[in-house]
Protein backbone atom coordinates (compact mmCIF):
# COMPACT_ATOMS: atom_id res chain seq x y z
CA UNK A 1 0.00 0.00 0.00
CA UNK A 2 1.57 3.30 -1.08
CA UNK A 3 1.34 6.82 0.20
CA UNK A 4 -0.38 9.18 -2.20
CA UNK A 5 -0.02 12.95 -2.18
CA UNK A 6 -3.05 14.99 -3.16
CA UNK A 7 -4.01 18.59 -3.80
CA UNK A 8 -1.77 21.47 -2.76
CA UNK A 9 0.62 19.23 -0.84
CA UNK A 10 1.22 17.21 -4.01
CA UNK A 11 1.86 20.39 -6.02
CA UNK A 12 4.26 21.74 -3.39
CA UNK A 13 6.10 18.42 -3.32
CA UNK A 14 6.49 18.42 -7.12
CA UNK A 15 7.75 22.01 -7.12
CA UNK A 16 10.24 21.21 -4.35
CA UNK A 17 11.54 18.19 -6.28
CA UNK A 18 11.97 20.32 -9.41
CA UNK A 19 14.00 22.86 -7.42
CA UNK A 20 16.38 20.20 -6.11
CA UNK A 21 19.70 20.27 -7.96
CA UNK A 22 20.95 16.92 -9.22
CA UNK A 23 24.74 16.82 -9.25
CA UNK A 24 26.51 14.08 -11.18
CA UNK A 25 29.80 12.83 -9.75
CA UNK A 26 32.19 11.29 -12.28
CA UNK A 27 35.78 10.18 -11.87
CA UNK A 28 38.08 7.23 -11.31
CA UNK A 29 37.00 3.95 -9.76
CA UNK A 30 38.73 2.36 -6.78
CA UNK A 31 41.61 0.96 -8.83
CA UNK A 32 42.47 4.32 -10.41
CA UNK A 33 41.71 6.70 -7.51
CA UNK A 34 44.74 7.98 -5.60
CA UNK A 35 44.62 8.53 -1.83
CA UNK A 36 44.98 12.27 -2.50
CA UNK A 37 41.97 12.32 -4.82
CA UNK A 38 39.92 10.18 -2.44
CA UNK A 39 40.60 12.59 0.47
CA UNK A 40 39.74 15.54 -1.79
CA UNK A 41 36.46 13.80 -2.73
CA UNK A 42 35.46 13.30 0.92
CA UNK A 43 36.13 16.97 1.69
CA UNK A 44 34.25 18.00 -1.47
CA UNK A 45 31.19 15.95 -0.53
CA UNK A 46 31.22 17.32 3.00
CA UNK A 47 31.35 20.92 1.79
CA UNK A 48 28.84 20.74 -1.08
CA UNK A 49 26.19 18.66 0.67
CA UNK A 50 23.03 20.70 0.98
CA UNK A 51 19.40 19.96 1.71
CA UNK A 52 18.44 20.90 -1.86
CA UNK A 53 20.95 18.67 -3.66
CA UNK A 54 20.95 15.06 -4.80
CA UNK A 55 24.18 13.33 -5.84
CA UNK A 56 24.14 10.83 -8.71
CA UNK A 57 27.09 8.58 -9.53
CA UNK A 58 28.05 5.13 -10.73
CA UNK A 59 27.75 3.77 -7.18
CA UNK A 60 31.16 2.09 -7.01
CA UNK A 61 34.35 2.92 -5.10
CA UNK A 62 36.99 5.54 -5.79
CA UNK A 63 36.04 9.17 -6.35
CA UNK A 64 32.30 8.31 -6.41
CA UNK A 65 32.51 6.68 -3.00
CA UNK A 66 34.65 9.47 -1.57
CA UNK A 67 32.20 12.23 -2.49
CA UNK A 68 29.23 10.21 -1.21
CA UNK A 69 31.10 9.52 2.04
CA UNK A 70 31.60 13.25 2.53
CA UNK A 71 27.94 13.95 1.72
CA UNK A 72 26.80 11.37 4.30
CA UNK A 73 29.14 12.89 6.94
CA UNK A 74 27.60 16.32 6.46
CA UNK A 75 25.04 17.67 8.95
CA UNK A 76 22.98 18.62 5.86
CA UNK A 77 22.56 15.05 4.63
CA UNK A 78 19.21 13.29 4.29
CA UNK A 79 18.05 9.80 3.37
CA UNK A 80 17.87 9.38 -0.38
CA UNK A 81 20.48 12.06 -1.12
CA UNK A 82 23.07 9.75 -2.75
CA UNK A 83 22.04 7.72 -5.78
CA UNK A 84 24.12 4.99 -7.39
CA UNK A 85 23.39 3.95 -10.99
CA UNK A 86 25.13 0.57 -11.24
CA UNK A 87 26.18 -1.15 -14.47
CA UNK A 88 25.45 -4.59 -12.97
CA UNK A 89 22.12 -6.37 -12.58
CA UNK A 90 22.44 -6.58 -8.81
CA UNK A 91 23.46 -4.26 -6.00
CA UNK A 92 26.34 -6.35 -4.59
CA UNK A 93 29.05 -3.89 -5.73
CA UNK A 94 27.47 -0.67 -4.43
CA UNK A 95 29.51 1.43 -2.02
CA UNK A 96 28.25 1.81 1.53
CA UNK A 97 27.44 5.53 1.20
CA UNK A 98 24.75 5.12 -1.45
CA UNK A 99 21.17 5.61 -0.22
CA UNK A 100 19.34 4.60 -3.39
CA UNK A 101 20.81 1.85 -5.56
CA UNK A 102 19.66 1.39 -9.15
CA UNK A 103 21.19 -1.75 -10.71
CA UNK A 104 20.66 -1.36 -14.46
CA UNK A 105 22.26 -4.43 -16.01
CA UNK A 106 23.29 -2.08 -18.84
CA UNK A 107 27.04 -2.12 -18.40
CA UNK A 108 28.77 1.12 -19.32
CA UNK A 109 25.61 2.33 -21.09
CA UNK A 110 24.55 3.39 -17.60
CA UNK A 111 26.96 6.33 -18.01
CA UNK A 112 24.36 7.99 -20.24
CA UNK A 113 21.76 7.64 -17.46
CA UNK A 114 24.07 9.30 -14.93
CA UNK A 115 24.66 12.24 -17.25
CA UNK A 116 21.05 12.57 -18.46
CA UNK A 117 19.81 12.55 -14.84
CA UNK A 118 22.20 15.31 -13.72
CA UNK A 119 21.75 19.07 -13.92
CA UNK A 120 25.51 19.63 -13.68
CA UNK A 121 28.44 17.26 -13.31
CA UNK A 122 31.67 17.34 -11.32
CA UNK A 123 34.56 15.45 -12.91
CA UNK A 124 37.95 14.59 -11.41
CA UNK A 125 40.82 12.58 -12.86
CA UNK A 126 39.34 9.80 -14.88
CA UNK A 127 39.95 7.14 -17.45
CA UNK A 128 37.77 5.78 -20.23
CA UNK A 129 34.54 5.73 -18.18
CA UNK A 130 34.95 9.37 -17.17
CA UNK A 131 35.80 10.25 -20.77
CA UNK A 132 32.56 8.67 -21.99
CA UNK A 133 30.55 10.56 -19.36
CA UNK A 134 32.17 13.86 -20.37
CA UNK A 135 31.35 13.09 -24.03
CA UNK A 136 27.70 12.35 -23.13
CA UNK A 137 27.55 15.59 -21.14
CA UNK A 138 28.89 17.49 -24.15
CA UNK A 139 26.29 15.99 -26.46
CA UNK A 140 23.49 16.65 -23.96
CA UNK A 141 24.55 20.28 -23.36
CA UNK A 142 25.40 19.72 -19.67
CA UNK A 143 28.01 21.73 -17.78
CA UNK A 144 30.92 19.75 -16.38
CA UNK A 145 33.02 21.25 -13.59
CA UNK A 146 36.44 19.78 -14.42
CA UNK A 147 38.75 19.61 -11.41
CA UNK A 148 42.26 20.52 -12.61
CA UNK A 149 44.18 19.38 -9.52
CA UNK A 150 44.53 15.72 -10.63
CA UNK A 151 45.75 14.05 -13.81
CA UNK A 152 43.15 12.49 -16.10
CA UNK A 153 40.47 13.39 -18.64
CA UNK A 154 38.82 16.03 -16.46
CA UNK A 155 42.03 18.09 -16.36
CA UNK A 156 42.93 17.30 -19.98
CA UNK A 157 39.58 18.45 -21.39
CA UNK A 158 38.88 21.40 -19.07
CA UNK A 159 38.24 24.61 -20.97
CA UNK A 160 38.31 22.79 -24.33
CA UNK A 161 35.58 22.30 -26.87
CA UNK A 162 35.18 18.71 -28.02
CA UNK A 163 33.58 19.81 -31.29
CA UNK A 164 31.64 22.76 -32.73
CA UNK A 165 28.18 21.73 -31.45
CA UNK A 166 28.66 23.29 -28.01
CA UNK A 167 30.85 25.91 -26.39
CA UNK A 168 32.37 26.41 -22.93
CA UNK A 169 30.67 23.48 -21.15
CA UNK A 170 33.87 21.97 -19.72
CA UNK A 171 34.62 24.46 -16.96
CA UNK A 172 37.97 24.32 -15.17
CA UNK A 173 37.79 24.47 -11.38
CA UNK A 174 40.89 24.70 -9.24
CA UNK A 175 39.49 24.28 -5.73
CA UNK A 176 36.44 23.28 -3.72
CA UNK A 177 35.63 26.98 -3.34
CA UNK A 178 35.53 27.29 -7.15
CA UNK A 179 33.08 24.37 -7.27
CA UNK A 180 30.89 25.93 -4.57
CA UNK A 181 30.79 29.20 -6.52
CA UNK A 182 29.82 27.45 -9.77
CA UNK A 183 27.11 25.39 -8.05
CA UNK A 184 25.63 28.61 -6.64
CA UNK A 185 25.45 30.00 -10.20
CA UNK A 186 22.13 29.05 -11.83
CA UNK A 187 23.01 29.57 -15.51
Amino acid sequence: MGVYLTGDYYNQHIIYQLMMKKIGIIGPNKDMCSTQLYCFGVELGLRISDSNRFFICGGHGGFMEAVCKGVKQSPNTFTGQTIGILPEEDAASVNQYIDLTIPTGMGMARNAIIVRSSDVLIAAGGGAGTLSEIAFAWQLNKRVLCITLFEGWAKELSERNIDTRQDALLIPVHSIDDIINHLADNH
